[in-house]
């Protein structure tokens, strides 16, 4: 087949609008190394900071000592703080509440595993060897 032959179409462009070998289809695209910003925020947080509490000093992430901080802005009256602190309380308990909801399965979702479940033993009780006495596992 020549190159006059070749048939151009759905998944097959001309051959003089094809990339190069070697040559990304992106050459002013995202530098190696390059981080973005919630790169650089997960780093900063995460940082360790030396804090005093009740003279004693201990290392802790920049992140918990930020919501310390918060923490004892709101409980000394700053009604900002308190509002904020709240507002991050109240997220977190609605993200706790979604993920144990999402664990719930309904009884149509439970009759189907264990359906399945029976299936699959049976299936492992079929290829397997039978046992000595001759009884079949429990399937339930």
């Amino acid at each position: 087949m020549s190159d006059d032959d070749y048939e151009i179409g759905y998944g097959k462009p001309p051959k003089h609008s094809r990339f190069k070998k070697g040559q990304s289809g992106n050459p002013g695209g995202r530098q190696k190394g390059s981080r973005n910003f919630n790169t650089d925020l997960d780093e900063v947080l995460s940082k360790r900071v030396t804090v005093t509490e009740n003279g004693k000093t201990r290392e802790i992430t920049s992140r918990a000592a930020a919501l310390q901080r918060l923490r004892e802005k709101a409980l000394n009256g700053n009604n900002r703080a308190l509002e904020q602190f709240l507002a991050l309380a109240q997220k977190r308990s609605e993200e706790k509440d979604a993920q144990s909801a999402g664990r719930n399965l309904s009884e149509r979702e439970a009759a189907i595993l264990r359906r399945f479940e029976e299936e699959v033993l049976a299936q492992a009780y079929a290829e397997g060897q039978p046992e000595k006495d001759g009884d079949a596992p429990d399937v339930a």
